[in-house]
């Protein structure tokens, strides 16, 4: 048997998941993304990764700006779905939206709820020293990531674990579960679960400005705000009026006034021990290790780096 299957995602995260249930042999009955935004040097409207593969496969696309019109309410209803997965959407979905399929809405959400609802649950996890994440599978409700779980799944965040790497290992997993609870959905085995009210936290958005790196914390926070980051917004330093991004570093024991660099190797202090600075990239210019980047720009022994405000 298949399903007959609106899928609602707009970044690269969510591709695999569509790109598995239509590999699965569920109908897909129509896509919905995010609008296509302005993107490059020209600024022309560019489809999200989502919408450009749903386009690839000939699936239609709808991309409305809300949900919240009794005409796009309608319309999604129109398409008698018998489920909707919902990954990455970026929308809020209405109550009329969530009861229109037959059997609701199903959010693919990286991490194991009820920790890390909202926005930046891949990144936040690394951000707070966590040492497992994962996938949780969830029936959606009018609440923010409330709802009850039905599949979950969990992964190791390991010492070098960074954003980038995560986003891709927690994509790949959710897409091989969105299959899997599907076929348990068929077959009348898939079991809710309530979130239990205990151990609820929020992944709020990311800013850019977050990515400052400020000397006065420990070696091992800043270590874990650089990996988390990766690759974006990126952990950065301000020098010579420069900002650079600093993609890769170490922990190491040291000790000096927050901000100072205490070699040649680019070993800054920190709050608590120091860190070795190891793939820097300057602004226009592609990464590159901290040997290549002092034989271009000086940064010698002893100066300290400024702090954040």
């Amino acid at each position: 048997m298949s399903l007959r299957v609106v899928f609602m995602g707009t970044p690269d995260f969510s591709v695999p998941i569509l790109e598995n249930l239509i590999h699965a042999g569920h109908e897909v009955a129509a896509v919905y993304s995010q609008p296509p935004r302005p993107a490059g040097r020209g600024h022309q409207l560019r489809p999200s990764p989502v919408h450009a593969c749903a386009e690839a496969r000939g699936i239609p696309v709808h991309t409305p700006k809300s949900l919240k019109s009794a005409e796009e309410q309608a319309a999604f209803a129109a398409l008698k779905a018998d489920v909707a997965i919902v990954a990455a959407y970026g929308l809020i979905l209405p109550k009329a939206i969530l009861d229109a399929p037959r059997h609701g809405c199903i959010n693919v959400h990286a991490s194991l709820l009820p920790r890390w609802r909202g926005a930046a649950p891949i990144q936040r996890c690394i951000e707070a020293g966590d040492h497992f994440t994962g996938v949780t599978i969830m029936q959606m409700d009018e609440g923010l990531d409330t709802g009850a779980m039905l599949l979950m799944e969990d992964i190791p965040i390991t010492p070098t674990t960074t954003g980038g790497s995560l986003h891709d290992d927690l994509s790949a997993m959710g897409a091989r579960m969105a299959v899997e609870a599907l076929k348990r959905l068929e077959a009348g085995k898939l079991l809710a679960t309530p979130q239990p009210p205990e151990g609820v936290t929020y992944a709020a958005k990311l800013a850019k400005e977050e990515g400052r790196i400020d000397w006065r914390r420990p070696a091992a926070q800043i270590d874990r705000q650089v990996r988390a980051f990766t690759p974006w917004p990126g952990a950065w330093l301000e020098l010579k009026g420069e900002r650079i991004k600093v993609i890769a570093a170490r922990p190491v024991s040291g000790k000096g006034e927050p901000g100072q660099v205490l070699d040649d190797r680019l070993t800054i202090a920190c709050g608590e021990g120091a860190l070795t600075l190891e793939t820097l990239q300057r602004a226009g210019k592609g990464a590159m290790s901290a040997a290549e980047l002092l034989r271009g720009f000086a940064i010698p022994a002893g100066i300290r780096l400024d702090l954040s405000e």
